[in-house]
């Protein structure tokens, strides 16, 4: 069994998405990283709801690829910045879909101001260096309120986590003071 998985989203018999899918269910610990185009906007919210843990473009560099696949194997999620914009706007427009309401309510009302703040930051793309810097927090601090948020809201990663804050209206919210 791979540790990590680049996949395709178009190929001939069965889809990035279906495959992402059959992935995950059999083997749960394999991440998958899933390669695109521009034009694959409808594949991405299946891919990312059933665990892929990031979106890639096609043609990014060996050293960028390199990058991803340590990230996600250490427990991350990458989306590649050209893509987060279009990924925002296209679960924007799911926002009163299924996958919010899969997430435990009771714990969104458990969440702390900071773990709001780095759930809605995280829900912008913003990495958890660029969240500490935002947010005045030590590395530390982030990574435990991301944690926390996870668990509170029973998620499973921060791509989950990103979904969830979009679809709830976080994003649209701003960060509390």
């Amino acid at each position: 069994v791979p540790d990590v998985i680049l996949m395709d989203i178009r190929m001939p018999v069965i889809d990035g998405v279906q495959a992402t899918k059959a992935v995950k269910e059999r083997h749960p610990e394999v991440k998958v990283i899933v390669l695109t185009t521009f034009d694959d906007d409808e594949y991405v919210y299946g891919a990312l709801k059933y665990g892929a843990s990031g979106y890639l473009l096609k043609g990014v560099s060996m050293q960028d690829l390199a990058a991803a696949i340590r990230k996600v194997t250490t427990g991350g999620a990458i989306i590649n910045p050209d893509v987060t914009v279009k990924v925002v706007k296209f679960f924007s427009q799911m926002a009163q879909g299924s996958f919010a309401a899969e997430a435990d309510a009771a714990g969104a009302d458990e969440l702390t101001r900071t773990e709001r703040n780095i759930a809605n930051l995280v829900g912008h793309g913003l990495s958890n260096k660029e969240i500490a810097e935002r947010l005045a927090l030590s590395g530390g601090t982030v990574r435990n309120g991301l944690s926390s948020a996870l668990s509170k809201l029973g998620l499973r990663d921060r791509t989950q986590l990103a979904l969830w804050a979009v679809q709830t209206g976080l994003v649209q919210k701003g960060v509390e003071s």
